[in-house]
């Protein structure tokens, strides 16, 4: 009787069916209602870090709450201070929009709960993610027989692929010795581009524990791209220095200007010394899907491995980074561990691929179905339209900075990603006329770009983020929404250009004017 009374008495927190339905009803009604209002939100909230802190102030629940009540704050306290990064006028960083069967896939995955770490876990997750790891290496044109699988982002799938090279090229065994072997007396290094190098890249150095001064930065063109022969010449001197070059960092795709650095010549010079050559295509490599673009990416193929993040420029839900590294074997051997409570003792044929074989993460979520789905109800061809528009959007915007007087254009747009600078035509004058004014006049610049990117983003109109380029701040647009238009660009630039004007008339004409 006691134990009867006990199992009476167990707490169940599940829903009853028709309850649940209820609240899924309700949820499906303010999704669809968000995306019904995406175009018109305000894209940042203009409320302070104090402000946003207060509104969820609250003890720890000591009882439970209802349902309704918690889903009730979803509407009252959580869209109201939230950056909108589905907006078409959201041009911040890089990142995605987010597909709205994507977000049914989320739904979905997250009710079965499962483990896509192992096989036996998630039989149907294993074999979705491996499908569409061959696809996503299709749509780019890279082998594929490659291994691979979907990470967290750009930084843990750079971290997967790094680790794999460190593991296959140094000369012992990195897997049993790590950092640690007492007669390696040699300096591991990774080489990138100089400017358009991505931070993640740091990041992983320190992930790797190889020091972030492992990273040799490779002088760039004047277009912004990789030097060949500045690369060539820092590994032959690296080399005879004694260190020990491990792999070259490409950009494809890169993160202020959208630059493609020269990947076959890259690949050459890596085969020539046996250096693993990755290609960082975090926010560019699906472009290699577009005919057109095709030629920017010659030499792609030829990479040991390639990072992208679909949650960038495919417009997958975040969050979801992908690696694919050509040799599927190489990947597998740099990850790999066994314990009996994984696998079992004896071998069964219900039995397959096991992720944690193949990346950094034992336990994984079900991150391929957003992506298998949204493929699926894309279609290549799909997604061939949406970048397309996105490019359109960036050169639209090109031709709007070359075809005014009051602003510089530093690239001609490769890809989605644009940065300018708002330069009012007397600061030109200016500077023409007394060349010694220069460096001062553009310290007063880097203020006013700014100016202008706080005020856009406070106005609610869009939100913009500058950058650094040769050494000057300039403004920066990252177009990956695929609900973004031309009329979209339009309006932006006009909010830029009558911000840029009152910045400089309201809040620093005294102390600029004193210069010009």
């Amino acid at each position: 009787m006691k134990n009867r009374k006990n199992s009476e008495q167990q707490f169940d927190p599940d829903l009853k069916p028709d309850e649940f339905r209820k609240l899924g009803y309700q949820v499906i009604d303010q999704i669809a209602d968000y995306y019904s209002t995406i175009r018109d939100v305000r894209v940042f909230p203009k409320s302070t870090s104090k402000e946003v802190e207060e509104i969820f102030y609250e003890d720890l629940p000591e009882e439970g709450q209802q349902p309704e009540k918690i889903l009730e704050q979803w509407k009252k306290d959580i869209l109201p201070y939230t950056t909108h990064l589905g907006s078409p006028r959201y041009f911040g960083y890089v990142n995605g929009s987010g597909s709205m069967i994507g977000t049914l896939a989320e739904a979905l995955a997250s009710s079965v709960n499962m483990n896509s770490g192992g096989w036996k876990a998630s039989p149907a997750a294993t074999e979705i993610e491996r499908r569409t790891i061959k696809w996503v290496a299709e749509l780019i044109g890279y082998p594929v027989t490659c291994g691979g699988l979907f990470t967290s982002g750009g930084t843990m799938a750079n971290f997967t692929a790094l680790l794999t090279a460190l593991r296959n090229t140094a000369p012992y065994d990195t897997t049993e010795d790590g950092l640690q072997k007492a007669d390696f007396h040699s300096k591991f290094t990774i080489y990138m581009s100089e400017h358009e190098g991505h931070i993640s890249i740091t990041r992983v150095a320190d992930l790797l524990n190889l020091g972030r001064n492992s990273i040799r930065r490779v002088p760039d063109r004047e277009d912004f791209s990789m030097d060949p022969e500045a690369l060539r010449s820092m590994i032959r001197k690296d080399i005879a220095d004694g260190l020990t070059p491990v792999c070259v960092v490409a950009q494809v795709g890169s993160i202020n200007v959208g630059v493609i650095d020269p990947l076959e010549e890259i690949a050459a010079i890596c085969k020539e010394h046996d250096i693993w050559f990755h290609a960082d295509g975090a926010c560019g490599a699906v472009g290699a899907m577009l005919p057109e673009k095709k030629h920017l990416y010659k030499g792609l193929e030829l990479a040991d491995s390639v990072t992208l993040d679909p949650h960038k420029w495919l417009y997958i839900q975040y969050e979801c980074g992908c690696v694919l590294v050509k040799n599927s074997e190489k990947l597998r051997r740099s990850f790999s561990l066994n314990a009996s409570y994984l696998r079992g003792t004896l071998p069964t044929e219900y039995s397959g691929l096991d992720y944690y074989e193949h990346g950094p993460q034992m336990s994984r979520g079900f991150r391929a179905l957003k992506v298998w789905m949204t493929l699926k109800a894309y279609g290549a061809n799909g997604y061939r339209k949406l970048l397309t528009q996105n490019i359109r959007c960036a050169e639209h915007l090109d031709l709007l900075v070359r075809n005014s007087g009051d602003f510089d254009s530093f690239h001609q747009p490769n890809l989605f990603i644009y940065s300018f600078r708002y330069m009012p035509k007397r600061y030109r004058a200016a500077v023409q006329e007394n060349p010694g004014l220069k460096d001062e006049i553009n310290r007063k610049l880097d203020q006013i770009n700014q100016m202008i990117a706080d005020e856009i983003q406070l106005s609610g109109t869009a939100f913009v983020m500058t950058t650094r380029l040769r050494g000057l701040t300039v403004l920066r647009l990252s177009i990956c929404s695929h609900r973004t238009t031309l009329k979209d660009i339009d309006l932006v630039f006009s909010k830029i250009r009558e911000i840029g004007r009152k910045v400089v008339l309201d809040k620093t004409g005294d102390e600029i004017d004193q210069v010009v």
